[in-house]
């Protein structure tokens, strides 16, 4: 299953139905999404997940909304109520919509709020892999209920940014911080957990990728290097100038040609009279400069 899927089963699993009033919100944040739909006299509601189809159904038993049915075509699961049997909350939300959201009477309590955003996400949300990054959204009706979750958020420091996406409205955030932050807030907490764990390991293995990256340049560095001095000690050879070098000069020529692989430390510690790294990069431009100079 998708990580999406995995999340939707646990909230699916979330035992609060006891509390009336709390399923009465998350059944509001189910409608305010792009999965919802009216026909004629009918609110239909359509998902991937049997999960959520589970969770949107207890809910709706649980206000005594009973005569609904559920198709299915293909992966889509669909369920349909008649209209009259959610018209109270439907209207209730409505009218709200135009209302600023620190003033809604029913957002005053944490739990309902939480309510709300966690059917918002069941209703119409994800959280995907995008490239090297997660981008989790909801996808909403319209900008109104966009901006009543997206408010809501906000006052716990959890910012998402709006788009529009066709003829609906998204939130979205692909920050990291961001995501693990709305889960925690919606209840997911092994989805937390999950999502934690995915993103160290990104991080680990984006961290050996760069230190592999980096080795693999600084060895083509290397390698460049000493292809480029084995060249101007045997230009130098081929010009019979090599025996006219100092000795310092010809015994790490030597071993350049010896030892086309090793660095400059390694070749500093073969020498009769051990140097360090800088010595040997020392003598090493010299004879560079004396092959360049052989060249014009």
């Amino acid at each position: 299953m998708s990580f999406s899927s995995d999340i939707k089963e646990e909230l699916s699993k979330i035992s609060n139905l006891a509390n009336k009033e709390a399923v009465r919100l998350e059944l509001m944040g189910y409608f305010l999404t792009g999965n919802i739909s009216k026909s004629k006299n009918q609110i239909n509601f359509s998902t991937e997940s049997e999960y959520n189809i589970n969770r949107f159904c207890k809910l709706l038993n649980n206000q005594n909304v009973i005569n609904y049915s559920i198709n299915i075509q293909g992966k889509i699961y669909t369920v349909s109520c008649r209209y009259e049997d959610l018209k109270n909350i439907v209207l209730e939300l409505k009218s709200n919509l135009d209302i600023n959201t620190d003033d809604l009477k029913f957002l005053q309590d944490e739990s309902l709020q939480k309510a709300i955003v966690r059917g918002a996400f069941l209703g119409g949300g994800s959280i995907k892999k995008k490239e090297k990054k997660y981008h989790g959204e909801i996808i909403f009706n319209g900008i109104k209920e966009a901006l009543l979750i997206s408010n809501i958020l906000k006052q716990y420091n959890i910012y998402f940014k709006t788009i529009q996406k066709n003829n609906k409205v998204a939130i979205y955030s692909k920050e990291g911080e961001t995501i693990v932050n709305f889960l925690a807030f919606i209840g997911a907490n092994s989805g937390v957990l999950r999502f934690e764990e995915i993103r160290v390991m990104r991080d680990m293995r984006n961290n050996v990728n760069r230190v592999v990256n980096c080795e693999t340049a600084n060895l083509n560095k290397t390698i460049n290097a000493a292809l480029k001095q084995i060249e101007d000690i045997k230009l130098i050879k081929s010009i019979n100038k090599f025996e006219e070098l100092p000795e310092t000069l010809r015994e790490i020529a030597n071993l350049r040609l010896e030892h086309p692989e090793a660095s400059l430390q390694e070749l500093g510690s073969m020498l009769k009279n051990p140097v360090g790294k800088s010595g040997v990069n020392h003598r090493l431009k010299k004879i560079s400069e004396i092959a360049r100079e052989e060249k014009k």
